[in-house]
């Protein structure tokens, strides 16, 4: 029997799987066949984005699952050539059609690029594009405090989910205290901070032992236990179901604490501007 993630609740009246699959960087090529080993493992949140190039791989995982569509959660992105002037519904347009859906169940705003002032109007679109049926929630990727505090205030519309950079070594505790203030949920892409030594930092491994646990399930199980949704990314079987198996244990308040302890900062990390993801 496979294990399902609970669902977060959305301040539209929808939910979100809290761990979800992350497609970045794997191609068209390879993304489908992950999609489908993770399905079949209980992943129901598929994330991706029209910037990744791979919304055609990941159109054909799923269908590929043979899972109906109410059971699956699917998130894109649309990136900076689709702000303003309502480029969105163009957009929108073409990653369905890559997709092979005609909704998603969350349409993110890649980032905000303040520069160009332009979140504003794409976001409204998005409203649009959500009266359409073309996507059921909308939220933002990479925004700061100032810029989702502007979007409330213009728009009169709270985004479902604000999706940044966030791990034990990157907290980003001004921007989940500022989500958590808006009642929108706070979502982690690079949860796990591979690359980063995250994985084989001594105190991870300390409590991962202690829990009979891999470190990857601790430090998701420490995102799990904060109310936020995470998703990481594998191509491998057997971390794919360790990143689902996070629910039937819990770390205890000295294992938060020591974790707690781990940030370079309290907004740790790349610009959100800038990254890549």
């Amino acid at each position: 029997m496979v294990s399902l993630a609970p669902r977060i609740p959305l301040n539209d009246g929808h939910s979100i799987p809290q761990i979800g699959l992350g497609t970045w960087p794997l191609g068209d090529d390879d993304v489908a066949s992950v999609i489908v080993d993770a399905a079949q493992l209980g992943y129901r949140h598929i994330d991706t984005a029209a910037k990744y190039g791979n919304e055609k791989g990941v159109g054909a995982g799923i269908a590929a699952t043979g899972l109906a569509r109410d059971e699956l959660f699917v998130t894109t992105k649309l990136d900076g050539q689709f702000q303003g002037d309502d480029r969105a519904i163009r957009g929108l347009d073409a990653s369905l059609g890559r997709l092979g859906l005609d909704h998603v169940d969350l349409l993110l705003i890649h980032w905000p690029l303040p520069q160009r002032d332009e979140y504003i109007s794409t976001f409204r679109t998005f409203a649009k594009l959500m009266e359409e049926g073309k996507t059921r929630s909308i939220g933002v990727s990479n925004f700061k405090p100032a810029h989702l505090e502007r979007l409330v205030a213009e728009t009169g519309i709270t985004p479902v989910v604000n999706q940044i950079e966030l791990n034990p070594y990157v907290v980003r505790a001004e921007q989940r205290a500022a989500n958590d203030h808006l009642g929108v949920v706070t979502e982690s892409w690079s949860p796990l901070a591979p690359g980063t030594g995250l994985l084989t930092d001594a105190r991870i491994l300390r409590i991962a032992g202690e829990h009979g646990r891999t470190p990857g399930q601790v430090i998701l199980r420490w995102h799990v236990q904060q109310g936020l949704v995470a998703i990481p990314k594998s191509r491998t079987h057997e971390r794919l179901a360790h990143n689902l198996a996070v629910f039937d244990f819990e770390l205890t308040a000295d294992d938060l604490a020591a974790i707690g302890e781990f940030a370079e900062g309290p907004d740790a990390g790349v610009d959100s501007d800038v990254s890549g993801h």
